[in-house]
């Protein structure tokens, strides 16, 4: 028998019978993931807002403003800039939104965020950032 499958290989008899291998994928733009970045994080206390102007929570609109991403075929770098509300723990906010955003990507994409990078580009109280996001509501343009 093994002298058959010898000559068969030989002989090419066994190319015929061997079906053709398909490679499949799943892929995302680098947009997908940092939607889903920019909502888990946006779920974070002691994050106002994500810098380029006023977002609502509850709102689908510019969910990815102010994140960034760079996706491969496996792993990502996720890039944050917030706006930190005031008394908050900068370093404990961070960490927690590493978590939360590669365990996100992770469960929906299957695809490994390997670096989580965020910027604080301002610090406002509550009250001061629900009124300028009253005043960029009424006038187009956050204060």
């Amino acid at each position: 028998m093994n002298e058959e499958k010898v000559y068969n290989d030989q002989a090419g008899v066994n190319e015929a019978l061997e079906q053709p291998k398909h490679e499949n994928s799943l892929t995302f733009d680098d947009g997908v993931i940092a939607k889903i970045a920019g909502l888990a994080a946006r779920e974070m206390n002691g994050i106002l807002d994500m810098k380029g102007g006023f977002t609502d929570r509850f709102s689908s609109n510019n969910v990815a403003r102010g994140v960034s991403a760079e996706v491969g075929e496996k792993q990502a770098i996720v890039n944050l800039n917030v706006i930190l509300e005031y008394g908050q723990s900068a370093p404990t906010i961070f960490k927690k939104v590493i978590d939360l955003v590669t365990e996100q990507v992770a469960y929906m994409t299957g695809i490994h965020v390997v670096e989580v990078n965020m910027h604080v580009s301002d610090v406002m109280s509550a009250k001061e950032y629900e009124q300028a996001t009253t005043k960029e509501k009424n006038t187009g343009k956050l204060a």
